[in-house]
């Protein structure tokens, strides 16, 4: 018999909004208008920072705080630079790859609306053979259908515009889900779920849950900082993604051995605190919910970094969703991967009491 899934069908017609709608660094704000729509009826209460970072709150006057955090911005492009022939330069909002650039569909955000574009690329049949120039930053361009400047200007197209991949959500092979910003908007979702599964189920917790979806983690987990210093807390359990390493090209000498659809990833490093992942690694154990290993040098490269290390030490683990094709418009995340953060985060908050002390000397 088919086990039963932990995500409804309503939380899927959210997940495929969520996923569509646009959501570039420092310019969050629709998407985390969604979030809050969603996660409202399972929570308490919530605040909104001055940068649109979103903290969604249980139990909202506990001394003793946790946060479960996931980061709501994805990779974009900024119009940089516009020719008199009507050709748009661009540059990156995040880590955007410029080889995957040529002949995608984007949207240009402008005051007046969405403009449609194209990145152009030569014809195969006029680039040169051995000596053809590969895609580089200082030669893919939109093109929106302009023939001069000043017709590009009309649209409302102009320096410091945003610019999104039009491309959406979609299951595929009903094992996998596959869409543009699952990096991280798929950590969203699960630490809302996480939210609405404490609700349904009527878990009392000790201690305040601040449920937060930071903006700006692609730039230099700038959101996360703020949160970290708004909220102070005690512990802090972020997700976000990482490599899936059994694809073509992956050197798992340098990335690691994970597997899309065998479980979540549990990070050991210096900012993450060791008896917390001890306490997440039990309750894993505890739910039979499988889960996978990696090893971070010095920095996870997450939120984690910004929350462990401010306000005195912030107790703080890092749960991962392995991820097939980072920063692309076709990252996949396995459906049974989503399923097991979520468990493994909510059965983790039931095992941290009031005014838990993780500290190692006591």
């Amino acid at each position: 018999m088919a086990k039963k899934s932990i995500i409804n069908s309503k939380s899927e017609k959210f997940l495929e909004k969520y996923i569509n709608n646009a959501s570039p660094t420092g310019f969050e704000s629709e998407g985390q208008k969604l979030w809050l729509d969603y996660i409202k009826p399972y929570v308490d209460d919530y605040f909104v920072d001055t940068y649109g970072s979103v903290a969604a709150i249980i139990n909202p006057n506990a001394k003793y705080k946790v946060v479960i955090e996931a980061h709501a911005d994805e990779i974009s492009w900024f119009v940089h630079y516009i020719t008199d022939t009507g050709f748009i330069y661009v540059r990156r909002n995040g880590g955007s790859d410029h080889q995957i650039a040529p002949s995608k569909r984007v949207n240009i955000h402008t005051d007046k609306g969405i403009v449609k574009a194209v990145f152009g690329w030569p014809a195969i049949h006029t680039r040169g053979g051995a000596t053809e120039e590969a895609p580089k930053l200082d030669n893919i361009c939109l093109d929106c259908g302009a023939t001069t400047k000043e017709e590009v200007e009309a649209m409302g197209i102009h320096v410091g515009c945003v610019i999104t991949y039009e491309d959406e959500f979609l299951v595929l092979n009903d094992r996998y889900y596959v869409g543009r910003a699952l990096d991280n908007r798929i950590g969203g979702f699960m630490i809302a779920e996480v939210a609405r599964l404490l609700k349904e189920n009527k878990v009392k917790l000790p201690f305040g849950l601040y449920i937060t979806n930071s903006v700006q983690e692609e730039v230099g987990l700038r959101g996360a900082e703020m949160m970290v210093q708004n909220i102070k807390p005690d512990v802090a359990i972020v997700t976000d993604v990482c490599h899936d390493t059994q694809t073509p090209m992956i050197k798992k000498i340098e990335q690691g051995d994970n597997y899309a659809g065998k479980g979540p990833v549990l990070t050991y490093g210096p900012a993450v605190q060791n008896n917390l992942l001890k306490l997440i690694i039990n309750a894993a154990d505890k739910n039979k919910i499988p889960f996978q290993r990696a090893a971070a040098s010095r920095a996870t490269g997450t939120d984690t970094d910004a929350f462990a290390y401010a306000t005195g030490g912030v107790a703080s683990a890092l749960i991962s969703l392995p991820l097939r094709y980072m920063h692309t418009t076709v990252e996949m995340v396995h459906k049974d991967d989503v399923e097991n953060v979520i468990k493994l985060i909510y059965e983790s908050l039931q095992k941290i009491k009031n005014n838990h002390d993780f500290r190692y000397l006591k």
